[in-house]
């Protein structure tokens, strides 16, 4: 059985809820994102995402692209993300998923990234723009690395493909709460539990919904319906904030401490 799979079995025993973070790797530097992770991880959070830096980001909004170009401008690079995963890797319980665009995946070849991943720790892969009609080699070298390839899905995502998603991914599944790019709200998509009762129509992995969540009450909502809740551009803005600060560690927990609340 899979870390994730262990990890959203062991929610269901302890009927709770999961809460995933994302940040985006090398942001402020890689040095501090393993020791960003180790935290996060420490306090309890189910699921890590790490964000390779890409430089056209065009699924986030202005906060997680102000990272990217942090991190790429301090030269950042995939095999540096999986160098910084398999350093933390041993310190850290939770499953860590990449979350990254095709194309530094595909620059660095399908197998050795999928080998490269595996070996370094991580649980699953999350290649936003590659559709799933193109994710057959991705997903073939992955499976053969056991990571997990994982899919979005949106509100206007038909019902055939969230089967097919359901079908060809694993671990879990992304559902985008809202149309248009990553960001924090004020508000939550009214649409959440009817996208979710769809997904879950379809598929019987796990729902984890991000895009738009950012407060202990967004999460709270969310987790009504789904099994787990994503916050990310919030989070990265704390590290943005606070990224030259001493306190980093201190701001960063505090904040995720407070979504549980």
């Amino acid at each position: 059985m899979s870390r994730i799979a262990e990890t959203f079995g062991r929610l269901r025993q302890e009927h709770r809820p999961g809460l995933v973070t994302y940040t985006t790797a090398g942001d402020p530097d890689l040095a501090r994102s393993r020791k960003i992770l180790e935290a996060l991880d420490g306090v309890g959070v189910d699921v890590l995402e790490v964000g390779v830096p890409f430089s056209d980001p065009m699924a986030d909004g202005p906060v997680i692209q102000r990272a990217s170009e942090r991190a790429l401008a301090a030269g950042v690079t995939l095999d540096g993300v999986l160098d910084m995963v398999a350093q933390a890797r041993p310190g850290i319980r939770a499953p860590i998923i990449l979350f990254s665009y095709a194309n530094p995946l595909y620059r660095m070849g399908f197998d050795r990234f999928a080998a490269r991943a595996a070996a370094a720790g991580v649980d699953g892969v999350l290649a936003l723009d590659l559709p799933l009609e193109e994710s057959a080699d991705l997903r073939r070298c992955l499976c053969a690395a056991g990571v997990d390839m994982i899919f979005l899905l949106s509100p206007t995502t038909s019902a055939d493909r969230m089967r097919r998603a359901g079908e060809l991914g694993s671990g879990f599944v992304y559902a985008i709460s809202r149309l248009g790019v990553t960001g924090a709200r004020d508000a939550l998509s009214f649409g959440i539990p009817e996208l979710v009762t769809r997904i879950r129509e379809a598929t019987t992995l796990p729902v984890v919904v991000g895009f738009g969540v950012s407060t202990a009450a967004h999460v709270a909502e969310v987790c009504r319906w789904a099994d787990a809740a994503v916050v990310g551009s919030a989070l990265v803005k704390v590290i943005e904030a606070h990224g030259a600060s001493p306190d980093l560690i201190a701001q960063v927990t505090q904040y995720v401490r407070g979504l549980r609340e």
